[in-house]
């Protein structure tokens, strides 16, 4: 079974000092074909202005994660963490019980590119839980997130990994799958992916295709690509 989500197909938002395209429905965009991909809730991919960001507001019971694909994003919260995220970095927040927090960009001449994830938790109503790592690329598919990490990775409330795959042109990588469900989000680059008997499907940056009951997806980089591959309870 193959989901496929092409960027410009996404819901889009802008704002002046913000542009977001939504992969599933959030805020007001609301599409019920796209509501999410198992455990996998919202991916925004978000551009925010010089100076500018997200004032203080709240969350509860959501894993929410922020990969920053260019320039600086602050982060503040209730629980005293304040930190500044870059590329190559990390974030998780487990939002738990409740957790207030605002985000900025701290530049005052560079917009900051960055996708903010939202994964459904296993367990609600945790105690509120952050963390935030450096993680180099080491080889083409590299952990990011992980229920039972190994450092430099980070943990999560979820039956579910995130990593960073990274591929020169012309190489290729084959993301194992066997009886769960992945998503890929194209970041930067061309690919084109195949499994099974579906025929061979281009992707560029900001699309994304959802994958289960296949047991093996390979891809081929047409350009050096960034792609993010989340490993998924099958849906």
């Amino acid at each position: 079974m193959y989901y496929l989500r092409q960027a410009h197909a996404r819901g889009s938002v802008d704002l002046g000092w913000l542009s977001s395209h939504h992969t599933f429905s959030f805020g007001h965009y609301y599409d019920a074909q796209h509501q999410g991909f198992s455990v996998l809730r919202v991916l925004n991919d978000d551009i925010v202005q010089p100076a500018r960001g997200f004032d203080s507001h709240s969350h509860q019971n959501m894993e929410i994660i922020s990969y920053v694909i260019s320039g600086e994003l602050e982060h503040k919260d209730s629980e005293g963490n304040h930190s500044v995220i870059r590329p190559g970095d990390i974030q998780r927040m487990s939002a738990g019980t409740g957790i207030h927090h605002a985000e900025y960009n701290p530049s005052t001449a560079h917009p900051v590119n960055f996708l903010q994830i939202w994964i459904v938790p296993a367990k609600r109503a945790v105690a509120p839980a952050y963390a935030q790592q450096h993680v180099p690329q080491q080889g083409p598919l590299t952990t990011l997130i992980h229920p039972l990490p190994q450092a430099p990775a980070i943990s999560i409330n979820q039956d579910m990994a995130l990593y960073r795959l990274m591929l020169k042109s012309g190489e290729h990588y084959t993301l194992p799958l066997s009886t769960r469900a992945g998503y890929l989000h194209m970041v930067v680059g061309e690919a084109q992916l195949a499994g099974g008997d579906t025929p061979s499907i281009v992707m560029s940056p900001g699309d994304g295709i959802g994958v289960a009951d296949i047991p093996t997806c390979t891809v081929v980089a047409t350009k050096d690509l960034e792609a993010l591959w989340f490993d998924l309870p099958a849906p």
